[in-house]
């Protein structure tokens, strides 16, 4: 690839994400033909074959949705009837009791940590949306201040800490030591989160505009006038359970043999989709037809909430076509081959790999698992750099600066109700903060 052509296709990435924007931002045209237009707009001037450009922004873009639209409808039918029964407002009001009202975003903050380890963070958003609504209306907060913190604990966790699977497969490339790496990366991560969730949105609250009401909201924020809410161990095991089948999926060969009848069962039920559509069919006995709620108004509720959730993933998908045409079109090899011309030291190199693969693909799993099968090789040969440090250094660079070929950065966007601009402005900077808050205190305990 000629230097000429490797700028071509960096400015016509970077002219790409400015239309983009100005299109959606200014021109108010609709997002999902926004992605489309912008998609096929790259791969037409990055020089892709005519016969290849539709099939790389529908492959992109049936492979994202293959796992998030079935992700986005369970969890959305389980946070349906979190609401209606009541059980979001018991967990929120049990938080708010625990931590105080002036401290929710610490509780949110808590609460996606903990949820997020095992699972992706698309699957550990749509589980506690309810609770974000509800821990904000009820302190009459900006969404914004439940919402950032609990994402950032999420985005944390996810690109960070073992046993979580981007975070693991790192830590396996190196040859990383788990149990130092889990405490190293709290260690950087905790600070890095606190910074990027509470303080940052407590600021950027101010500064953004959310909806009082949006189309999440109305299915999402439900009071139970005159009935009794359940308890908060019924409400909140409703959470738990599918978080504890992923935690009993990935711990499968670990206990069983693999192949087995056990182990394949263990995989099966450990799998996020069929994980949500236990705890969705669940919820609606236990949380409904159990609390008094009949048959048909079950099936009302499970058919009234899945009709916002069509705009989210198809901009999730579109976002993952768009993703796969900047990889098809070179634009991620590009930057690679920038980065691997730099002589720089090997922790920077781990951080700037998969911070370029990142910002290319819109994928933390994509970056961590490429950018740590470059750079494991060249550790072996070149000494002097914990294998525990370079993990967590890929999961740092891999985390930050989400996105519109992020499906996260849509999750986030239409959950909230916010611009574009907005989510850009927020969301956007608060995994930027916790990459570069992260690799800097890294860079710190390593001179230490």
């Amino acid at each position: 690839m000629t230097d000429t052509h490797s700028m071509v296709l960096l400015w016509s990435a970077i002219a790409s994400v400015v239309v983009l924007v100005v299109l959606i931002v200014w021109v108010r045209l609709n997002p999902f033909l926004t992605l489309t237009l912008c998609s096929l707009g790259l791969a037409l001037a990055s020089g892709m074959p005519l016969s290849k450009v539709v099939g790389s922004f529908e492959t992109g873009l049936g492979n994202t949705l293959g796992h998030v639209a079935i992700v986005v409808a369970l969890g959305t039918m389980l946070g349906k009837m979190l609401a209606e029964s009541g059980a979001a407002e018991k967990i929120a009001e049990t938080l708010i009791k625990a931590f105080g009202p002036r401290h929710v975003p610490w509780a949110m903050l808590c609460a996606g940590i903990l949820v997020g380890i095992p699972v992706f963070f698309e699957v550990a958003l749509v589980l506690l949306m309810p609770l974000a609504y509800n821990v904000a209306q009820k302190t009459r907060r900006s969404l914004v201040t439940t919402l950032l913190p609990m994402a950032a604990g999420i985005g944390m966790v996810h690109g960070l800490l073992p046993p979580h699977p981007a975070a693991m497969m790192a830590a396996v490339a190196f040859h990383a030591d788990l149990g130092k790496t889990i405490g190293i990366a709290l260690l950087v991560g905790i600070p890095s989160a606190i910074l990027a969730g509470p303080i940052w949105s407590s600021f950027i609250a101010k500064h953004v505009s959310v909806p009082e009401h949006t189309a999440l909201s109305e299915e999402f924020l439900h009071v139970a006038e005159g009935r009794e809410l359940p308890s908060f161990f019924s409400s909140v095991s409703m959470i738990l359970l599918p978080v504890l089948l992923m935690l009993v999926g990935s711990w499968a060969d670990k206990y069983t043999l693999a192949g087995t009848r056990a182990n394949l069962l263990l995989h099966f039920l450990g799998n996020a989709d069929i994980a949500l559509l236990i705890a969705t069919l669940l919820s609606m006995y236990q949380l409904g037809l159990r609390r008094g709620f009949t048959r048909d108004q079950v099936l009302r509720f499970s058919n009234e909430c899945i009709a916002p959730t069509a705009t989210i993933t198809l901009l999730v998908g579109a976002g993952g076509g768009f993703g796969r045409v900047l990889i098809d079109s070179g634009v991620s090899n590009v930057l690679l081959a920038h980065a691997m011309q730099a002589h720089v030291p090997l922790l920077l190199l781990a951080w700037l790999l998969a911070t370029f693969i990142r910002l290319a693909t819109g994928s933390t799993t994509v970056a961590m698992a490429t950018a740590s099968s470059i750079v494991a090789p060249m550790a072996l040969v070149m000494p002097g750099v914990h294998p525990e440090f370079l993990a967590i250094a890929t999961g740092a660079g891999a985390t930050g600066f989400s996105h519109v070929n992020d499906g996260g950065f849509w999750l986030i966007k239409e959950y909230s109700g916010m611009s574009v601009a907005d989510t850009l402005k927020s969301w956007t900077v608060v995994e930027t903060i916790l990459s570069l808050s992260t690799f800097g205190l890294l860079c710190l305990l390593q001179l230490l």
